[in-house]
């Protein structure tokens, strides 16, 4: 009685077995197929490109002769931009508190101690003072020439390299166009020299023609943007530096009438 229990118990976890190793077998077929259909999908599917990625192939089919003269004004410019930016911040100081000072030290110590602070302190505003309390000692009517002449002097430093901005901003897109004109001559004389108008055989050259614009176009924005930050931090600077010009004539006036 035990033997047949036993052969069936033994022929149960045959079949058992059996079955698990192909349920194993067939997820592990399964599992390699779908491995095999991703790993296809992936390689089948176009990768996504970055910003920088396009951009950069963008640039080299634009051609090295055109492309490479607009990166360089985008350079130059963006040198310009920067050191004007530096500078300005540095000659940007606290008029009033200075006039606050300079007032105060006429008050206590006379036009040396005035001098002295000014000699001290950065920025054109420090220095038309300076000049303006140098020639006070000759009268008002020479301290105001002094203002006025340095003040120009201070205005002529901050305007400079300005206008080689704004020659790269003409230039960028100029280059740009000059090179879609090119390339569109190229492609023209390609027609011609086939004798078929086909689109499939200018498109190329009329895309590469294009990008010479986009790319001019795109350093010419960038550098107004620039340019324009710079006009108006040195439309401020001067604002102050009139505005404390008249205040320190006063303050000499109000001095010598003491």
């Amino acid at each position: 009685m035990k033997k047949p229990f036993s052969i069936l118990a033994v022929a149960g976890l045959f079949v058992t077995s059996t079955s698990i190793v192909s349920a194993k077998a067939i997820a592990g077929q399964m599992s390699a197929a779908l491995t095999t259909a991703a790993v296809v999908l992936q390689e089948e599917a176009p990768a996504a490109k970055g910003f920088t990625q396009v951009l950069k192939e963008q640039f080299i089919q634009g051609g090295a002769s055109f492309m490479g003269i607009v990166l360089l004004s985008l350079i130059l410019g963006l040198a310009v931009a920067i050191e004007r930016i530096i500078f300005l911040n540095l000659s940007t100081t606290n008029t009033a508190k200075l006039r606050e000072d300079v007032e105060a030290a006429l008050a206590s110590g006379g036009i040396e101690a005035a001098k002295e602070l000014c000699r001290n302190t950065k920025g054109p505003v420090a220095s038309i003072y300076y000049q303006g309390l140098d020639r006070a000692k000759e009268g008002i009517e020479s301290a105001e020439k002094a203002v006025v002449a340095y003040g120009g002097v201070q205005m002529g430093q901050l305007e400079k390299n300005v206008s080689w901005l704004s020659l790269f901003i003409a230039v960028a897109p100029m280059l740009g166009f000059m090179g879609t004109v090119i390339g569109m001559i190229q492609a023209f004389q390609k027609i011609a020299a086939v004798g078929n108008l086909s689109a499939s055989l200018i498109a190329g050259d009329i895309q590469v023609a294009l990008l010479t614009t986009v790319f001019g176009l795109i350093t010419a924005i960038i550098l107004q943007i620039f340019y324009n930050y710079i006009v108006a931090k040195i439309d401020s600077i001067i604002n102050d530096m009139e505005d404390s010009s008249i205040a320190l004539i006063d303050m000499l006036a109000a001095n010598t009438k003491k």
